[in-house]
């Protein structure tokens, strides 16, 4: 059976594939089988690399662990997920923010990886965490932080909502390299990805909506407070009991993380927002209206008049 699993590995989304604490606990929950952790681990050690090789694969790579200092950097990455959402399966986006020193993670399940999910994503973490790295925190070349590369070069042109954003926040922000080169560079949070989905969305979890698989996310976060990483004495949430209070403290006021656009009402009362197009009372046709776009809902405002959002 466990060969039959690993072989079936082979064909599945590469970033949901089963560890050996998954196997061990579908061989006792479906099949009843009566076998130790340490006798599955053992023979998995083998027979995996074995049928890698069989297969063609490539050997995993070795990685250097990295020490930090306790809240002073931080690493936010997405990574893809599939979802069974109100029974239709989809490719979703999880948000994650790793705190370096405590291994502390927070994430969130978008239906997006674009700017409002990336800023949506950081206000639940930050508000979660209690406070603000005081260092850098690493990220990928996402386009809704980065608006171009500058050559070879760590230089970049930063989006110029994402510079609100993160001096509203006092987030100090560091690029890595593009590539496998760059992945190398915040292995804590490419690593925390692989570990949350191979062992929360292994199988394939059914939901009504995201709004209960976040619900789900973050009752796998607490859980995942417990663990240990490594051969470290010390949980997750032991260390981040002594993080947490270093962490420069949040501002008082809120940003909105929405994206603002000003279109024209046209001669059929719509407006065109990216590539949708969306009615309003046919009254303000000329006009200038303001919307502010956020995950969930719109808003369209002309001075005091507003209209309650539509789900988008």
């Amino acid at each position: 059976m466990i060969d039959e699993i690993l072989r079936a590995d082979l064909d599945a989304p590469r970033k949901q594939r089963h560890t050996v604490t998954r196997i061990f606990h579908r061989l006792v929950e479906e099949h009843g089988a009566d076998v130790s952790y340490g006798m599955v681990r053992y023979y998995v050690a083998g027979r995996k690399q074995e049928i890698l090789v069989e297969s063609g694969k490539a050997p995993l790579d070795a990685f250097v662990p990295q020490t930090h200092q306790p809240g002073h950097e931080a690493e936010v990455d997405f990574g893809d997920v599939t979802v069974r959402l109100a029974g239709e399966l989809v490719t979703c986006y999880l948000f994650s923010f790793r705190l370096s020193y405590s291994g502390k993670d927070v994430h969130r399940v978008f239906a997006s990886c674009g700017q409002e999910a990336f800023f949506e994503g950081h206000v639940h973490a930050l508000r979660t965490l209690g406070g603000v790295p005081r260092s850098k925190v690493r990220y990928d070349n996402l386009k809704a932080a980065v608006a171009r590369g500058l050559g070879q070069s760590r230089g970049r042109v930063e989006a110029d909502r994402w510079i609100a954003f993160r001096s509203h926040f006092g987030i100090e922000s560091f690029y890595c390299r593009p590539g496998i080169e760059g992945a190398h560079e915040k292995g804590g949070v490419e690593g925390m990805i692989g570990y949350f989905r191979r062992n929360h969305f292994v199988p394939v979890p059914e939901v009504s909506s995201l709004a209960e698989q976040n619900e789900m996310v973050e009752q796998w976060d607490r859980q995942d407070d417990a663990r240990r990483i490594g051969a470290r004495p010390k949980t997750v949430s032991d260390c981040f009991a002594l993080e947490q209070p270093l962490l420069m403290p949040l501002p008082d006021e809120p940003f909105e993380t929405g994206r603002l656009f000003t279109p024209r009402v046209d001669r059929y009362g719509q407006i065109p927002v990216r590539t949708n197009r969306y009615s309003v009372p046919v009254r303000l046709i000329g006009r200038r209206v303001r919307v502010v776009r956020t995950l969930l809902t719109w808003w369209f405002t002309t001075r005091t008049w507003k209209l309650p959002g539509m789900n988008g």
